[in-house]
């Protein structure tokens, strides 16, 4: 066993399978985004990638330099960023937010067939009166009460753009999304050659990959011929057509992933330590966004997760880990419908389940980000409990590592203290009862608790010792005991002398009351000292 993998058993997480983690590139972060995107659209993981790829096709068919078609790229991977912004505003007025974009991929959004579109689907799914009510408020000034969607959804695209080191060109485009070409769009209602060039190309391309899913080669043909001129350029449409089965010759799902990033201008340079944690935190900001009693929920999470880290003494790469954990947990959300985050009342058995699956949507965005592994683990273990009543995966105590229980109690204090739509914000004393009632249940780890509670700032108590009065350097023996590590090996992972790490061993026997190393590994698991896997 190499000391590299010694050291990373150590700090309480899964050895990460493969080669060593390394960062990721800017262009896979927005990749995984841009699946956060599609679950938010409605449409399956790697439409936006497959569109970015469409986009660089046509790109090149119109013969544009690099930076243009850069441009396009980008502009195509992330022209929807704003789409869980407005997403509460959205829910208010057609019920199912996510339900009516994927509807909206199906119809021009332009004269009769879009006012029957908006007519349909007001307050779809509500009682008739209440229908009835939103299409008389909605149709007063449609265009108005749209605009002023569209207007938020321009507004957050740019800005998070701008968080995420995109271009001042990719940022202007998004204000564009929903111009068309013959003036008729919104916000600003301009035309032609004022839509930047590479919103157009995106337009054409975001469309083309539904209806070439939808209805195969030929559909998609027809539909750009249908929209000539009207939502999209006739230039764009006309360099596509002539070449349609080549722009639209996309890789089957799962290799999606890798030939759009081949595609991107940043050549996968990795990101230092300091680029990716800002992106990170920008990431979380824009997960927060989608319902307005969640602002700041990440960020708080972040901070709190990784004060009760340290609290603990884990290493400084744990400590890392649990911070962007925190910053990234809720990713998932992006792909449930804000009617169902929104809901006053008691959630069906059918909403609870959608519920249930944003931690299992968490680590499907971020599944394939290289040097996110460790974090996609503990982001995806959020709402698990130790009785085994959690979610999504109903995973116990044996499977769940110390940083996982600190992250759960965590989200489980912020949670309580913030405002939702069944429920008043908790006080901090209230928060802290609440989290110390679910030790009580079986939910949550004691130790985390207390560590989190401490960070929080409830200092009377102070934070509960490690299990059985280990030591932070005992607790460490133990997770190399537990692994199978000999004296000798764990005098070499942490540089101290033989005769130092059999004192240790002998120390930390004594303190669990384990007499080998089958109890100690039996006891490191039960306090989610090292993860089971």
């Amino acid at each position: 066993m190499t000391n590299a993998v010694l050291a990373r058993q150590n700090r309480g997480m899964a050895p990460s399978a493969g080669h060593p983690a390394r960062s990721p590139s800017r262009a896979e972060l927005l990749a995984a985004l841009s699946i956060a995107i599609d679950l938010g659209l409605g449409q399956p993981a790697e439409h936006m990638l497959r569109s970015a790829v469409i986009a660089t096709r046509i790109a090149d068919r119109l013969g544009l330099d690099r930076p243009q078609r850069d441009c396009c790229y980008y502009t195509a991977l992330i022209m929807w960023i704003g789409c869980h912004a407005d997403s509460h505003e959205y829910a208010r007025w057609f019920g199912d937010d996510i339900a009516v974009r994927r509807d909206s991929y199906l119809v021009d959004w332009s004269g009769l067939p879009y006012l029957r579109f908006l007519l349909s689907n007001a307050g779809r799914g509500e009682p008739l009166l209440h229908r009835l009510s939103l299409i008389a408020t909605l149709m007063a000034d449609a265009r108005g009460n749209i605009s002023q969607l569209i207007h938020s959804h321009c507004s957050s695209a740019s800005m998070l753009a701008h968080r995420l080191g995109l271009s001042d060109d990719v940022q202007t485009a998004l204000g564009f999304t929903f111009e068309r070409y013959d003036g008729g769009g919104l916000p600003s209602g301009v035309g032609g050659e004022q839509i930047p060039l590479p919103m157009r190309v995106a337009q054409l391309a975001d469309m083309l990959e539904v209806h070439h899913r939808t209805y195969g080669v030929a559909g998609a043909v027809a539909m750009a011929r249908s929209r000539r001129g009207g939502q999209f350029d006739p230039v764009v449409v006309d360099a596509f057509v002539a070449g349609a089965d080549v722009v639209l010759a996309t890789p089957a799902t799962g290799d999606v992933w890798a030939v759009a990033l081949a595609e991107a201008p940043d050549d996968r340079r990795p990101l230092s330590a300091a680029e990716l944690d800002p992106l990170l935190v920008a990431l979380g900001d824009f997960v927060d966004l989608k319902c307005p009693f969640t602002l700041g929920h990440s960020r708080a999470v972040a901070e709190l997760a990784a004060g009760a880290a340290t609290v603990l003494g884990m290493d400084a790469d744990t400590v890392t880990v649990v911070r962007r954990a925190g910053h990234l947990h809720d990713l998932g959300r992006i792909g449930v419908s804000n009617q169902v985050w929104s809901k006053p009342g008691a959630l069906t058995g059918a909403e609870f389940e959608r519920v249930r699956l944003h931690p299992y949507l968490t680590v499907r965005i971020l599944s394939q980000v290289g040097g996110l592994a460790e974090v996609a683990q503990v982001a995806g273990n959020h709402h698990e409990h130790l009785d085994g009543s959690g979610y999504p995966r109903g995973l116990s105590a044996a499977a769940l590592s110390l940083p996982d229980r600190v992250l759960a109690a965590a989200v489980a204090y912020r949670s309580a203290c913030e405002p939702r739509p069944y429920r008043r914000e908790l006080s901090a004393s209230a928060a802290a009862a609440r989290l110390r009632e679910r030790v009580r249940a079986g939910q949550l780890d004691a130790v985390a608790v207390d560590a989190v509670l401490h960070a929080a700032g409830h200092r009377a108590q102070g934070p509960r010792p490690r299990p059985g009065g280990l030591t932070p350097r005992e607790v460490e023996v133990l997770c190399l005991v537990a692994r199978g590590a000999s004296n000798k090996e764990i005098a070499a992972a942490l540089g101290i002398s033989g005769k130092t790490a059999r004192n240790h061993v002998e120390r930390t026997y004594a303190k669990i009351g384990a007499t080998n190393r089958i109890g100690a590994s039996l006891y490191a698991i039960q306090h989610g000292l090292v993860s089971a896997g």
